[in-house]
């Protein structure tokens, strides 16, 4: 049977069965045959080859494995045979199995990355049918529902199983010497129903506990838990003492903990207490702070939610026309709003990636044709002595397998480690902690191990077992030649289009540095301090509060100024809001919409943005007071002056109306990689969770850190101060993702542009050593040895220029799929484009010129003498 044959049988066990059953009854048939000659009638003969054929069945099965037997048994020589063969040649099978661990290693690691983000469900329960929820109307899209508002949607709707909400405070833990910071999530009923969890120790909330004026209770986090209680099995029924309430200092009991496997979507939360949907404060309908989740019903589609809700809303609209009539609720996938920030930028790097373990492939195969080539005389013996084509390429198969095998195996390793790299470069990625290697990882690299055999060890094997082998004609050499010459130019596009978008993300990532942000963030310390929203109340008292923090931090020698801000300058975040004159404007003007900030006066002199009209704003009694940006003068008010105008946002009823005192410069408060957009800065101290105190010290940021903590301990010893870090890093962290793919697409094309150095390298190398004896003779009949130089120099500089043609052709596609990536630079950029092919033509020549030079080196006579 063909080699072939028996790999159709191996894929078809049905095809091997009807192929023994046919064996057998020929063999049956010949025996007839033979007993039938010898005089036996044919009925007679029948029987008697029956019976001395014994059980059919059994014999059908004993030749099945006397098959198998012989298959796994010369399987398993072949890969002895291999191993002995490659451990022969130690430099050869390091190289590859260097070249594949690199191609398969890079390979996996970003492939662990994508399935844990992009593939892997989130760690709940039919996690598909979790789902967030927001309130749209016709001015904006706010994350955010009113409880009141989530409660009828819970209570009118057809397609959820149940609907919750949430939103996190930080907190002051008092239990210590020291004040210690926890986040604390404030959950509405219905919270570990939606989540389909339940606590691995304690219980869930009782209904008494989510009315207003119930028992306090608290869950905490497996992490909590084992860090404050040291796994204490009966930490149920321990308290926990925080010092921010209105009423002074609050136990409150434990009632659970939570298990390690709840990845709540806030992920440094250390506890959960209960939202009373029954409190006043939660009646309102204008009020919206809630984060919103459901869970579907089995086998009802986004879709029908959609619309189920749509219609509920319709009819509390029509209930309640104030403050519902022009709401819209927007559902998305949990999933989705988890982890599709970052789609793009991983599925980037997987693609470069793929293109790395195809150059890697495409090395090896260039590798393994000179090495099959310099083994012609060994495999023409084996034909000579019987050997069968399929049982050569078998062989040859073999040692690509344990190749790849120990390529893919040190490229595990190499996963292993990159998981740590992720969490170094991009600590803000989505489900990061998950990042790991697990039975299908290991699955995926076995199976990129089987593939690149496939790919690498295919073409060699058919090329070197051919029938004309043994005759060892110039053609072959000339056609081995071309094929391995092809190789090097197909890595060299490929590593042209991978340095072409590591270069272009290089030289955004440099435009974002050189960019000016509009304020000075050097020596300027951020910080929080933890606060309660029942503080909100009494916002004169939390003013007050403020105000003497930062007049406590202007007093500390080596604080120049000290501001408060909501939103933290220089990093995305987006706050749109409509504004309405006193003065009306035209219907042929558009609408003002601006960036809202909410800060504290000082907040320009401490970030350093210059006031370009009027004056700084400041706190006045009873009168709310703003500034706006140069870009908002220009846009809205460019025949006229804004300052003494007074603005009202459009929908809020808690920044009333405030006169704009002064225009200040642009400063880019959306983000480094956006243009200033027109800005409005409402001059209020803010006295709420979040709140940023912004700090501009003499010296470094970092030194000032234990003094500002301990002078807030000494104003406010109820309170912890968290997250203290430079501005510098507070930006630098938030294009984090920007950094991850930037150094790995980098990394990948640097991988790639040495692989196809090397792949050059070696093809020339094996030309010159395959042309030894036309070399000789030329320098023997008085060829110049620059001559012969130039003859190779040229042969790998017209693979590297043809390469080269095709990468930029390739480039230019790939380069587009980035372009939303790029910062300040085009994907069709000239100087990146020629500089890749500067490198490229570069490494070409010296890859070239090292096997050339050793040519032109060659004495003739000894190298006639060898032949």
């Amino acid at each position: 049977m063909s080699w072939l044959g028996r790999l159709r049988n191996l894929l078809r066990p049905s095809r091997l069965q009807h192929e023994l059953n046919r064996e057998m009854s020929f063999h049956v048939q010949e025996r007839i045959d033979d007993l039938q000659a010898e005089g036996l009638t044919r009925e007679d003969a029948t029987r008697a080859a029956r019976l001395q054929l014994g059980n059919y069945t059994l014999q059908v099965e004993r030749t099945r494995d006397m098959d198998i037997h012989q298959r796994l048994e010369n399987t398993l020589r072949n890969l002895r045979v291999a191993a002995r063969a490659l451990a022969k040649s130690p430099g050869f099978t390091a190289t590859v199995v260097a070249t594949l661990a690199l191609g398969i290693g890079a390979n996996t690691a970003v492939f662990s990355a994508i399935y844990a983000v992009l593939l892997r469900p989130l760690p709940f329960p039919h996690a598909e049918q979790l789902v967030t929820l927001g309130q749209v109307n016709p001015k904006m899209r706010q994350p955010f529902v009113a409880p009141v508002r989530l409660s009828d949607w819970n209570r009118l709707n057809t397609t959820f199983q149940a609907i919750t909400g949430y939103y996190s405070q930080d907190e002051s833990e008092t239990s210590g010497e020291l004040p210690e910071r926890m986040t604390r999530a404030f959950v509405a009923p219905r919270f570990l129903q939606v989540w389909g969890v339940a606590p691995q120790i304690g219980r869930d909330f009782a209904p008494a506990e989510e009315h207003f004026g119930g028992p306090s209770a608290v869950l905490i986090s497996d992490r909590l838990w084992r860090r404050r209680f040291n796994a204490d099995p009966n930490v149920v029924g321990q308290k926990l003492h925080f010092g921010l309430s209105r009423t002074g200092a609050v136990a409150v009991p434990i009632i659970g903990v939570m298990p390690a496997s709840f990845q709540f979507p806030l992920r440094n939360v250390d506890l959960w207490s209960t939202s009373p949907e029954d409190a006043p404060f939660a009646r309102g309908r204008e009020l919206t702070w809630y984060s919103g989740v459901g869970r579907l019903k089995p086998r009802v589609t986004i879709d029908q939610a959609r619309a189920n809700l749509a219609a509920v809303q319709s009819a509390l609209g029509s209930q309640f026309p104030k403050t519902d009539a022009q709401l819209t609720p927007d559902i998305q996938p949990l999933k989705e709003v988890t982890v599709g920030g970052v789609r793009r930028s991983l599925w980037l790097l997987f693609g470069s990636v793929s293109l790395l373990l195809l150059i890697a492939c495409t090395n090896v195969t260039a590798l393994l044709l000179s090495r099959a080539a310099a083994r012609q005389p060994e495999i023409a013996v084996r034909f000579s002595l019987g050997a069968t084509r399929a049982s050569v390429m078998a062989h040859l198969l073999a040692e690509v397998f344990i190749l790849a095998v120990s390529g893919a195996a040190l490229g595990l390793l190499l996963a292993a480690a990159a998981a740590s790299v992720f969490r170094t470069l991009a600590k803000s990625l989505p489900r990061i902690e998950e990042i790991g290697l697990d039975w299908r990882i290991l699955v995926y690299s076995l199976a990129c191990a089987m593939i690149v055999t496939l790919a690498c060890g295919i073409l060699p094997a058919i090329r070197n077992t051919r029938t004309n082998l043994a005759r060892g004609t110039r053609t072959t050499v000339v056609g081995s030649n071309r094929i391995q010459l092809t190789l090097v130019g197909v890595q060299v596009a490929l590593a042209v289009t991978l340095l072409a978008a590591a270069g272009l993300l290089v030289r955004s990532l440099d435009q974002l540095g050189r960019v000016s942000p509009g304020f000075e963030p050097d020596r300027v310390l951020t910080f929080q301090i933890s606060s309660s929203w029942s503080e909100t109340a009494d916002l004169r008292a939390g003013m007050r509060r403020i105000n003497r923090i930062l007049d406590g931090l202007r007093a500390l020698p080596g604080v120049d100024s000290a501001a408060v801000a909501y939103s933290i300058p220089g990093v995305p975040t987006q706050f749109q809001v409509e504004l309405t004159s006193d003065q009306g404007r035209a219907e042929t003007e558009p609408k003002i919409i601006a960036e809202g900030r909410t800060v504290s006066p000082g907040y320009f002199a401490t970030l350093r943005i210059p006031v370009l009209a009027g004056e700084t704003c400041r706190e006045e009694a009873n009168i709310y007071t703003m500034m706006v940006n140069r870009a908002f003068a220009n846009t809205y008010f460019r025949d006229s002056s804004p300052i003494g105008r007074h603005l009202a946002q459009t929908g809020n009823i808690y920044i009333p109306n405030s006169v704009v005192r002064g225009i200040v410069g642009d400063a880019r408060e959306a983000g480094l990689d956006r243009e200033p957009v027109p800005t409005v800065y409402w001059c209020f101290t803010l006295s709420q969770p979040g709140t940023r105190f912004i700090v501009r010290t003499r010296s470094e940021p970092r030194l000032m850190s234990e003094t500002i903590r301990r002078a807030i301990h000494d104003l406010e010893p109820a309170r912890s101060v968290f997250e203290l870090m430079p501005l510098i890093g507070q930006i630098s962290d938030a294009y984090a993702e920007n950094r991850l793919r930037t150094i790995l697409l980098a990394f990948f094309a640097s991988a790639a542009t040495l692989l196809a150095c090397v792949g050059l390298y070696g093809t020339i190398s094996y030309i010159v050593n395959v042309r030894k004896r036309e070399v000789g003779l030329r320098l023997a009949l008085g060829a110049m040895r620059t001559q012969i130089i130039g003859q190779f120099l040229s042969q790998g500089l017209m693979v590297s220029a043809l390469g080269c043609m095709a990468g930029i052709g390739l480039a230019l596609a790939f380069t587009r799929l980035i372009s939303n990536m790029l910062f300040g630079v085009s994907p069709t950029d000239l100087m990146t484009l020629t500089s890749v092919v500067t490198i490229i033509l570069g490494v070409s020549i010296a890859a070239s010129l090292i096997p050339a030079i050793r040519a032109a080196r060659l004495e003739p006579m000894q190298v006639l003498r060898d032949e």
